[in-house]
């Protein structure tokens, strides 16, 4: 049976003369719908009549969104481009093309290509409107890339509703690991209400994440672009801000922040990334509409992670809220195992010794470790926060200072130095 495709290259010079050869010959392709548009090629996948679609770089409005719902449609997608156009081709793979060939590659290049594509395209399993579609496809095997992985790792700072003080760990792990020589980069992706850029005295209506979200998702987004979106705050400190107003939610779209986390890793050793609370699938925008989805930002950002910190505040309404979450994180994103981090701790709310206290009770009711506790300090993040600096700048010998100094050389993987060197040490798993 023949490979039935879509086409949408409209505007190339090459277009009827390719179409016309995949059509005459017997190369095991046939051409079933030749689209205008992004609009009908999206349409046209929706129907299910095609297994694969042949796209030109100059396709208008191709971006990062399209080629996820083509995936998620089951529809595997090869990229032509004008021969020696290497941005092009470069931009394509940025929105997720595997497979781009110059436009001038032999008829039985291109239909052998298709045929490679969708043998390993993902299964149809999700509409073309489904907005879960916009996620990154799972264990879907990456491709060879020219450009060479990067190497830095990925750590979601996560937690429950409430206010367990994920910016503050955020904030004071991305700090901590800059001052132990790490090349870190802090970026807000919290759409509920993201406000690192005011707990270090930033601008928050410069475009930060935003931006960034918005050349990925045309493809256009590099090291370079990633360098001018980010704040320098020290030499090894850069800040990527969030949204000024949380109805700006929709500009952060699950596989644009997948691929600015992608260029991040190429940019920094470390990548903090401050999460939202929410991991809901909101039941009114899961059926018959491509509308995005609030939450969808939050578990790509937890997928791609490398290390995902959960924290848990220590009194018995926010251990109780870290209990429910923890397992809600379990039945979202099974893969997941998270670093359980207990902030504000304090006597008082817990009786008895508050950590062994609070170690016994996630450990009986989520079989979860607490691997780092984080002392409670309000005179030293208040001195923080009023001033618009970190704890390290406003109050450097206090516990909680030192507690996340510890946590931050645990997940980077460098020793606290002892005589201005930085060691090496195992990172947190």
């Amino acid at each position: 049976m023949a490979l039935q495709v879509f086409t949408a290259v409209t505007g190339a010079a090459w277009e009827s003369e390719l179409v016309g050869a995949l059509d005459r010959a017997d190369h095991g392709v046939t051409v079933v719908r030749r689209c205008v548009d992004v609009s009908e090629l999206l349409a046209a996948a929706a129907t299910g009549t095609g297994q694969a679609a042949l796209l030109s770089a100059e396709l208008r409005r191709l971006d990062v969104d399209a080629v996820a719902r083509l995936d998620a449609a089951g529809v595997a997608v090869v990229g032509l481009v004008e021969p020696g156009d290497d941005r092009a081709a470069e931009r394509l793979r940025q929105l997720g093309v595997r497979r781009v060939l110059p436009a001038d590659a032999t008829p039985e290049a291109i239909a052998q290509a298709l045929r490679e594509a969708v043998a390993g395209a993902p299964a149809p399993g999700r509409d073309v409107a489904d907005p879960r579609a916009a996620l990154p496809a799972l264990g879907v095997p990456a491709e060879p890339s020219e450009q060479p992985a990067g190497l830095g790792r990925v750590v979601a700072v996560w937690g429950p509703t409430g206010a367990p003080g994920r910016t503050t760990v955020a904030v004071g792990l991305a700090d901590e690991a800059a001052r132990l020589g790490v090349s870190t980069l802090l970026v807000d992706a919290d759409v509920y209400g993201g406000v690192v850029a005011q707990m270090l005295g930033l601008l928050d209506e410069s475009p930060g994440l935003a931006g960034a979200a918005r050349q990925a998702g045309s493809g256009a987004l590099d090291a370079a672009a990633l360098v001018r979106l980010a704040w320098a705050v020290r030499p090894r400190l850069r800040v990527l801000t969030g949204l000024a107003r949380s109805d700006r939610w929709p500009e952060l779209r699950p596989r644009a922040v997948t691929a600015v986390l992608e260029e991040a890793r190429r940019l920094a050793e470390l990548t903090v990334v401050d999460c939202g609370f929410n991991l809901e699938d909101d039941e009114e925008l899961s059926f018959d509409t491509a509308a995005p989805r609030r939450n969808g930002a939050t578990l790509a950002v937890l997928e791609a992670a490398d290390v995902v910190i959960c924290v848990s505040g220590a009194d018995p309404v926010a251990l109780q809220r870290s209990i429910r979450g923890l397992d809600e994180l379990r039945d979202v994103l099974p893969g997941v195992e998270p670093v359980v981090v207990v902030n504000q701790v304090r006597r008082g709310p817990v009786s008895g010794d508050p950590r062994r206290e609070i170690a016994e009770a996630l450990e009986r009711f989520t079989g979860r470790e607490v691997r780092f506790f984080l002392p409670a300090d309000r005179r030293a993040t208040d001195a923080a926060l009023a001033s618009g600096r970190t704890l390290a700048e406003a109050a450097p010998g206090s516990p909680l200072r030192l507690a996340m100094r510890s946590l931050a050389a645990g997940v980077s993987g460098v020793a606290e130095p002892s005589g201005g060197r930085r060691r090496r040490n195992r990172a947190v798993a």
